[in-house]
C-alpha cells in the first residue's frame, strides 16, 4: 500500500510524543510542578493502573538539576509536553531489568 495526499495525521498528546521521544532518543519539554523541565524519557509503564514515564531530568526551571538521577513521574502529572530536537543517549543508570519497570514497561529506549 502506498501513502497519499489523504494519510492520516499523526496521533498527538501524551503518550503518543513520550512514545516517539523514546524511540528517537529526543527529549521532551514539559511542565511539572508548575516548573518548565527537559527530560529524557527512557521508559513508559504501568504503576497502579496510571501511566507513568521513567526520566532523567536535564533541566528544571532553566537549570541542571542538583542530582542526576532516573525519576518517576505520572504522565497525568506532566503538562504541556512537546518533543525537542535535543538528542539525548542512553543514560548508565537505565537498567530494563529495574523492579520499578520489569514486567510493566509499554516501551523502553535501546541501548
Amino acid at each position: 500500500m502506498y501513502l497519499t495526499e489523504q494519510s492520516e495525521p499523526a496521533p498527538t498528546g501524551a503518550t503518543p510524543t513520550i512514545l516517539q521521544a523514546i524511540v528517537t532518543k529526543h527529549c521532551v519539554a514539559a511542565t511539572y510542578n508548575r516548573q518548565p523541565v527537559i527530560l529524557a524519557p527512557h521508559v513508559l509503564f504501568m504503576k497502579h493502573d496510571a501511566v507513568h514515564v521513567g526520566a532523567v531530568t536535564l533541566e528544571r526551571d532553566g537549570a541542571a538539576p542538583k542530582e542526576y538521577k532516573l525519576g518517576v513521574f505520572k504522565l497525568d502529572g506532566l503538562g504541556e509536553i512537546v518533543l525537542t530536537d535535543r538528542p539525548f543517549q542512553t543514560s548508565e543508570l537505565w537498567s530494563p531489568a529495574d523492579d520499578r519497570f520489569a514486567d510493566k514497561a509499554l516501551m523502553t529506549v535501546e541501548r
